[in-house]
């Protein structure tokens, strides 16, 4: 039985989780940026170059 009060009473597992919460966020944050970010770029590369001259 105090085992059992010993495991719920624990919070070392929640911790873990929240910072893994916590990371998986920012990855989401960071992939979507990049996502918008670099399709814009694209989209001005692909101006500067055709002005250029490029095909």
């Amino acid at each position: 039985m105090k085992a059992i009060k010993r495991f719920f009473k624990g919070e070392e597992g929640v911790t873990a989780i929240e910072y893994g919460l916590i990371a998986a966020g920012i990855a989401i944050a960071i992939v979507a940026i990049v996502f918008l970010v670099g399709n814009q770029l694209n989209t001005k590369f692909d101006s500067v170059y055709k002005c250029l001259g490029g095909t």
